[in-house]
């Protein structure tokens, strides 16, 4: 069965994500959550900025247009590129862009970049790159 997977949504821009206000409580959830020192909640660990960007990152999969099976993803990589940590009080909003959208040995595999920046300002605080494969079924199963 041909694949629904709409590899021309390579190079898409997706709207910015609505202000996210970094509390120091969900920092130190967060903390808590990934084994890290949750401390005085003021500064939060390097992948905070997943919390965010998987939350934008529905604009894509949810796009009827992109054809992309979320119930049958894998998680292949991820990666932050911090250029200021994130702080309590930080007012954040994420842009995501289609990085790559291609049909690997019968798999959908999306990549997808978040540009967490300040809401307020514009300036760049982290940039995280994902890559989900979207597994077809196997013939006879």
């Amino acid at each position: 069965m041909p694949s629904a997977f709409d590899t021309s949504f390579a190079g898409r821009a997706y709207p910015p994500s609505e202000p996210y206000e970094v509390g120091r409580e969900t920092i130190r959830e967060f903390s808590r959550a990934v084994g890290a020192e949750a401390g005085d909640g003021l500064t939060a660990p390097p992948t905070f900025p997943i919390v965010l960007s998987m939350h934008a990152e529905r604009q894509v999969i949810d796009d009827p247009g992109l054809g992309f099976d979320f119930s049958r993803v894998l998680h292949r990589d991820q990666r932050f590129e911090a250029v200021r940590p994130v702080r309590s009080g930080d007012r954040l909003v994420v842009v995501i862009e289609v990085l790559g959208a291609a049909t690997v040995d019968g798999n959908d595999v999306l990549t997808l970049r978040g540009l967490v920046r300040e809401a307020d300002g514009d300036a760049l605080v982290c940039t995280t790159t994902s890559t989900l494969v979207s597994r077809h079924e196997e013939e006879g199963r």
